[in-house]
């Protein structure tokens, strides 16, 4: 048995990826991915995702040029959620910022 078939995707088959730039640690974005879009992922050494407004898969970049190279891939305890170390070419946000977390909240 191989770690893809011990992770717990939910019950739409996503697992939660969280998005992080290998050299700034800055967290980038939050995605989903689904069996395949991680094996394309581990495969081709690009980021692929599930998009759940589109229902298909994506690889960051295909349209903006702006590719995330995989440096390396973590699993959490629970084995419910990813950390991926990426190299980021461009901007992360489809708004053009680097970081889909560039708001803060404040109390």
């Amino acid at each position: 048995m191989s770690v893809l078939d011990e992770l717990k995707f939910d019950e739409k088959g996503l697992i939660t990826a969280i998005v992080q730039d290998e050299k700034s640690k800055d967290v980038l974005m939050v995605a989903y991915m689904n069996r395949e879009s991680l094996e394309k992922t581990l495969k081709e050494g690009k980021a692929t995702y599930w998009s759940r407004s589109r229902k298909k898969l994506w690889t960051k970049g295909e349209t903006s040029g702006n590719f995330q190279k995989i440096k390396s891939i973590y699993y959490d305890c629970d084995m419910d959620a990813l950390l991926l170390i990426v190299d980021q070419k461009g901007v992360a946000c489809h708004t053009g910022n680097r970081s889909c977390f560039y708001r803060e909240l404040k109390a």
